[in-house]
């Protein structure tokens, strides 16, 4: 095959003469591809640049926002260290609670009894110092989230059975009959005596509370009037259920201030002393029975 050869022909403007340049075609096929290569690299060199500005740029705002997450990250872990601290003081106080209430709490193998101090300084607390002693570490964070949730619902579980408890610890104490219902000198106690009537020794069931007569009687708690009428030798009577099987008695009234049904209120006048029934002189019976079975007033007076 023979070589290809190119004329070039040169004319400049303004004159007549004409330059010729021969070129191979060998040549100029070589140059076509150099030229070819050339464009193609200095394309390559021009997006690699690019590309390399656009990582450096990027590089620039990941490593920023990466100080920033691990700025974010230690204060989320002291808050989280916190409120492990937080959780600490509110289990121990729970536990005092339990032991003055004396309650136990199996599932955290909380016993009733005496619990130590506790220190408050959060830097000092293992479980603080435990927390910013590890490693920045999300999943760890993540763990101990977890931890601390499971720990505050056991919490919100055992105060809750607190709340209920003194709850009822608080109607119990307001339905306890304890104050006197009158005021005056006891003239009979509690237990065996002589019967003024008869001469025989018989048990007393209540208190026998002397004074003038229509003395004022007061509910000495909570109740609900569940008997107000005329009851043989007791004469007028007044009956209260304070709830909790707890029940008073008011005999020998002179007046019922309250009627059957009536809700009372601790310190509540139901009446006045008399002498109704069988009685010897202006006085008040008074008896609180538990569950049907008579006690000794004086053991629920607390003025």
């Amino acid at each position: 095959m023979s070589k290809k050869n190119y004329t070039i022909l040169i004319v400049p403007d303004g004159s007549p003469r004409m330059r010729r340049l021969r070129v191979s075609g060998w040549f100029l096929s070589r140059s076509l591809l150099f030229f070819c290569l050339f464009l193609a690299g200095t394309v390559a060199a021009g997006l690699h640049y690019r590309n390399s500005v656009q990582d450096l740029s990027e590089n620039q705002l990941l490593r920023e926002e990466n100080v920033r997450l691990r700025s974010d990250l230690k204060r989320v872990r002291e808050r989280v260290a916190h409120i492990g601290v937080t959780l600490d003081r509110v289990e121990h106080f729970d536990q005092k609670l339990r032991a003055l209430a004396r309650l136990s709490d199996p599932e955290r193998h909380l016993a009733i009894g005496p619990v130590g101090t506790l220190d408050t300084d959060e830097k000092d607390s293992p479980s603080a110092r435990a927390m910013l002693s590890e490693p920045v570490d999300a999943k760890v964070l993540v763990n101990k989230l977890d931890t601390l949730q499971s720990a505050a619902e056991r919490q919100e579980s055992s105060l809750q059975e607190l709340e209920s408890y003194f709850e009822h610890q608080n109607t119990l104490l307001a339905s306890m009959p304890s104050l006197w219902p009158a005021r005056g000198w006891v003239t009979s106690d509690f237990g065996h005596r002589v019967d003024p009537f008869t001469a025989e020794r018989i048990m007393h069931r209540g208190l026998d509370i002397g004074a003038a007569h229509g003395t004022p009687i007061k509910a000495p708690s909570d109740g609900r009037v569940i008997f107000a009428g005329v009851d043989g030798n007791y004469g007028k009577v007044l009956v209260l259920d304070h709830g909790y099987g707890v029940k008073t008695r008011y005999a020998h009234m002179s007046e019922l201030a309250v009627k059957a049904g009536d809700e009372i209120k601790r310190g509540e006048r139901l009446g006045a002393i008399g002498n109704t029934g069988r009685s010897t002189g202006p006085h008040l019976h008074y008896e609180v029975r538990i569950n049907g079975v008579p006690e000794n007033p004086r053991k629920f007076i607390l003025e």
